[in-house]
């Protein structure tokens, strides 16, 4: 394996914002990479002393070509290696704009039988030394890792551009009270938003806000504005650009900058009392003993250090 930067955040600070923000929905074409990335940035500009962490869940390499700093090989430690060493300390790297990220495995399918049990990436970051804030960015489904992502995040960000993807997020909330999770740690997020669209009388953005009042889904109020100049960033098969540096004087620029205000603001409202007690049944299936993840204390990836636990 490759040799990775060693992560040594600094000691936690008065002020300090921590927490884990999971960016999902089961369709396709709604932002959700270009979210996760650049929520990531703009977090990161607005404190510069929280460290911000990227970590994809899916094997797309978006995030790779984005945050790398040399090229990457195949033999380089990845969120595989991670995932088996109970902790992701050996694999994170310091990447561009001062974001740190976890590379990608070459295939998520092997990944996935290994997180049946939905609690164990939620062990992997509570074990994982990091003082500041991780942003997962799910693959475009809801299965085993995206489950598992749910269940470590204080904050599930729900993008919502259209109408099936109103539908797509409804699935989403549904799974939640399924896995016995609040539908409270979900924020739906408007992408993609187009004023011009419009649906009978209202403005298509306007109808879908009214039907996520209607359901009473919980929202951030920043709407992220779809902008062709922003979508060009992702183009072609070089590295994605970030908003932040390359989109500034679009509409697009200053709602990031407020949803990330918006974010912070709600991180620091949680305070150290995130998540909470863990359930005893999940997605229909008691969870004993055996089941339940290790609590790891001692070496892990070679260090001995001790388990950081939410309360």
């Amino acid at each position: 394996m490759g040799t990775f930067l060693a992560v040594r955040p600094s000691p936690h600070t008065e002020g300090q914002v921590r927490g884990v923000l999971a960016v999902s929905s089961n369709k396709g074409g709604v932002g959700k990479t270009t979210l996760s990335t650049n929520l990531a940035i703009y977090l990161r500009a607005l404190r510069e002393d929280l460290p911000v962490a990227v970590v994809g869940l899916d094997d797309q390499k978006v995030i790779d070509r984005m945050f790398a700093l040399r090229e990457l090989h195949p033999g380089d430690a990845n969120l595989k290696h991670g995932w088996a060493q109970r902790s992701l300390d050996s694999v994170l790297q310091l990447g561009e704009y001062g974001i740190h990220f976890v590379p990608s495995p070459p295939d998520v399918s092997l990944l996935k039988m290994r997180a049946e049990n939905p609690l164990t990436l939620r062990t992997i970051l509570e074990h994982t030394r990091w003082d500041g804030i991780f942003v997962l960015d799910t693959k475009s489904d809801l299965e085993a890792l995206t489950r598992n992502a749910w269940h470590a995040a204080d904050r599930i960000l729900v993008p919502v551009a259209d109408r099936s993807s109103l539908e797509e997020a409804g699935k989403l909330f549904s799974l939640l009270e399924r896995g016995r999770l609040p539908l409270d740690r979900a924020r739906v997020v408007l992408t993609l938003a187009d004023r011009r669209s419009r649906a009978g009388a209202l403005p298509l953005v306007h109808e879908l806000s009214e039907e996520i009042r209607r359901r009473g889904w919980p929202r951030y109020d920043t709407e992220l504005s779809r902008s062709p100049r922003v979508e060009s960033l992702n183009s072609g098969g070089g590295r994605p650009l970030s908003i932040l540096h390359h989109a500034r004087g679009t509409a697009v620029h200053g709602e990031m900058r407020e949803l990330a205000r918006e974010v912070l603001r709600d991180l620091q409202a949680l305070g150290d009392g995130r998540l909470g007690r863990e359930p005893d049944v999940l997605w229909g299936r008691r969870l004993d003993r055996v089941d339940r993840p290790q609590r790891l204390t001692g070496a892990v990836g070679g260090k001995a250090h001790e388990s950081r636990r939410r309360s």
